[in-house]
């Protein structure tokens, strides 16, 4: 079914939890095995019906913040999602505690149990009026973020639309764009500062109703981290202070003399070649048909899938002033159906468009007709496996997104600032996530001290970046403009777990693309039947928690840099 065509209807929700009461009941009365399995059957198929009537309300809210009728759903679900995750506890519990739960293991797998388990730490109706609040103030942000209309270049822009500039070639032109955006930032500096300040003592105060010292650790459980604990990712941590940040510092340096700086200054950090960076030309709808054709000659898997998202409407990909800022992929469940939301700006990132969201969508495509939804579900890192290692895998079309004629180059100049972006990508995903772990547990911070904390964090894992000349950078409040930071506490490790990972399929790919994209199936084909852990070593990848693959993954694609050097 076409997007445009699928129905939304705002659920009743004294009705929906009246429904839902008598459903688990019915599970709760179940006599035998069979009857259990077909009474959750029955419950699952209901949420789902529910989980696709706010992801439709949701899309159409991001898709237009000045819609006043998806604006009011969205408020509607602010309030009503916390209901609905109390109408749903006894589901939880009843399932848990099941004498049947043995036959219904065996049937659906232990991973949906041990995940229903961590859920059930995180939530008691007690802080239903804080999860309220809490969705309040992240689309109290979400709007703000959207709002923006920049005067630049005898145009009013919004965040999306500006980030062009960010490449000019005119290194006049590069601070000026830098300065403008941030100078919208640093006007409602006061109001960021105050949104955080709330969003952290209200995470903290739920996290201390439940029973946490800290909303770490229930910040891991939201995040349902299974598989592996804060000791780990704080190893991880280490690991990219000691092998990562030293590579990517070279390759930056290598940057600021290609590029005929002595340093690079905060608006050059973007600017890669001197005679400007890797664009895609054509038109969206160019942009689109050579996507079709890169994945109906990468598999048959990919061809079937591009065909079913292009044919309908499941990309909205054109910046528009009211639009949210950013770029997502969600799934309607009711209509089996992935949705990807981007904002083109006429850079290298509108293709990885077509190569990180659709990833996600490759994904939940393969896997949509898994019963129940808890089989389509899967942790963060997980899925930010599929989305960046897409990436790689669509790296031998990219000539058709770029290059005009064969004397032309930037295929080349954008496989290198590719490679070269997820080494110094590492690096800030893990500040982001050093950052939320010191604020987290002092939730006290001033707004001074959470700026003078991610400047010092700047020095460490980004030292190649001299942040003078533009206070929103020298002040510490570049985190200010990461979305997850205020919208998906702790999720953004996950990137750089997953990077990590994608490398491991790059390299592979590099001997026999064939071979490692076949291996890449096989691990969409774990996602929601095992961990993050269990589905790397099920294909016989290493772990991104080992030191020595961290330094061995960046050797390798530094060496493969440097016989590439531009």
């Amino acid at each position: 079914m076409k997007f445009s065509q699928m129905t939304y209807s705002r659920p009743d929700l004294e009705a929906t939890k009246a429904e839902l009461a008598g459903l688990i009941e019915a599970f709760r009365q179940a006599a035998t095995a069979d009857e259990a399995v077909s009474a959750f059957m029955d419950v699952d198929k209901f949420t789902v019906t529910i989980k696709s009537m706010i992801a439709l309300a949701s899309i159409r809210n991001s898709l237009d913040t000045t819609d006043e009728f998806y604006d009011a759903e969205k408020s509607y679900f602010d309030e009503v999602q916390p209901l609905l995750l109390e109408a749903m506890q006894p589901l939880k519990l009843a399932l848990v505690g099941s004498p049947f739960r043995p036959a219904l293991e065996e049937k659906f797998g232990t991973l949906m149990f041990t995940n229903i388990e961590m859920e059930l730490k995180t939530f008691d109706p007690v802080i239903v009026p804080d999860l309220q609040q809490e969705n309040k103030l992240v689309s109290e942000y979400d709007k703000l973020i959207a709002s923006a209309q920049i005067e630049f270049d005898g145009k009013t822009l919004t965040l999306a639309q500006i980030k062009p500039y960010f490449e000019d070639t005119d290194r006049s032109v590069r601070k000026a764009a830098t300065t403008a955006t941030a100078q919208w930032f640093l006007e409602r500096a006061d109001k960021l500062d105050s949104l955080y300040d709330e969003l952290v003592k209200l995470r903290t105060q739920m996290a201390k109703k439940l029973g946490f010292a800290s909303f770490t650790e229930l910040g891991y459980y939201r995040m349902t981290r299974n598989c592996y604990d804060g000791e780990m990712v704080a190893r991880f941590r280490k690991g990219v202070r000691d092998y990562i940040v030293p590579i990517a510092a070279r390759l930056k340096a290598e940057q600021a003399e290609r590029i005929g700086l002595p340093s690079l200054k905060v608006y050059d950090d973007s600017f890669e070649h001197p005679d400007g960076n890797a664009r895609p030309f054509g038109t969206p709808e160019e942009i689109f048909n050579h996507g079709r054709r890169m994945y109906h000659e990468l598999s048959p898997q990919t061809a079937e899938f591009i065909d079913f998202m292009l044919d309908n409407e499941l990309f909205d990909v054109l910046t528009r002033p009211g639009k949210s800022a950013g770029g997502y992929c969600t799934t309607i469940d009711m209509y089996k159906s992935p949705f990807i939301f981007a904002n083109f700006n006429g850079t290298a990132g509108d293709i990885d468009v077509l190569t990180h969201e659709a990833g996600h969508a490759f994904n939940a495509y393969m896997i949509r007709d898994r019963a129940p939804s808890s089989l389509r579900q899967y942790t963060a890192e997980t899925a930010e496996v599929h989305s960046m290692s897409m990436e790689f895998f669509t790296w031998p079309w990219m000539d058709g997104f770029f290059d005009k004629t064969q004397e032309a180059t930037d295929s080349d100049k954008y496989r290198y600032t590719h490679l070269a972006g997820a080494l110094s990508f590492i690096p800030y995903g893990t500040m982001v996530d050093d950052f939320q772990h010191r604020i987290y547990e002092n939730p006290d911070m001033s707004p001074k001290e959470r700026n003078d904390l991610w400047r010092e964090l700047e020095g460490i894992y980004r030292p190649w970046l001299d942040l003078d000349e533009t206070p929103f950078y020298e002040e510490g409040r570049r985190w200010q403009s990461q979305l997850h930071i205020y919208v998906y506490p702790f999720y953004y490790i996950d990137y750089c777990l997953a990077q990590t990972v994608a490398l491991s399929f790059w390299a592979d790919s590099q001997r026999d693309h064939a071979a490692a994209f076949q291996k890449y199936l096989k691990y969409i084909d774990f996602s929601g039947r095992k961990s993050f852990t269990e589905s790397i070593a099920g294909c016989g990848l290493p772990s991104p928690f080992e030191p020595k693959m961290q330094d061995s993954l960046a050797t390798a694609a530094a060496q493969w840099l440097d016989e590439r050097t531009p």
